[in-house]
């Protein structure tokens, strides 16, 4: 069956373990990830300093053999849509992103065991150089370990009713 992108993002991420945070974040969110088991769908809840809450559901298809491109569709959701959908079994991750704006933008999770992974999109075009103000200890952006449904098994927990 041929899939259809119409409604989809195309995203070309790289991504890099970091030994330290950068200097000059500016923003701060708090994000539950819920990647639902046995699916390519993964809930969103989006918690800004202001108090403002942003859910979503997201499709993520892989575009190629490997993790850096993915077509993104996303549905926003209201509290009952999210309340419904929150009771399906999923591994749950909470982190913290950071965004820098500094020669692009760049954003930087930091998960629960103190891991930051740095978040560069490429857009449409071919990938950049590496900000040499990242402290860069490793590029892992073809590693499947580093993916965000790795990590929710890895560091989060398994749930089957709103956490």
């Amino acid at each position: 069956m041929a899939m259809s992108l119409k409604y989809a993002v195309v995203e070309r991420e790289r991504r890099y373990l970091l030994a330290s945070m950068p200097a000059g974040t500016q923003e701060m969110r708090v994000i539950l990830d819920r990647y639902v088991v046995g699916t390519r769908l993964r809930l969103r809840e989006v918690r800004s300093r202001d108090g403002s809450v942003l859910r979503k559901l997201n499709h993520k298809v892989r575009l190629g053999d490997g993790p850096a491109e993915v077509a993104s569709t996303s549905c926003y959701l209201d509290d009952d849509e999210w309340t419904l959908l929150q009771s399906l079994p999923a591994y749950e991750l909470t982190k913290h992103r950071h965004t820098v704006r500094r020669d692009g933008l760049v954003v930087v999770d930091q998960h629960v065991d103190g891991s930051l992974i740095a978040e560069v999109d490429d857009g449409d075009g071919p990938p950049g150089v590496v900000p040499d103000w990242l402290d860069v200890v490793e590029d892992v952006s073809d590693d499947e370990a580093w993916t965000g449904a790795a990590l929710a098994a890895r560091l989060g927990r398994m749930s089957a009713a709103p956490g």
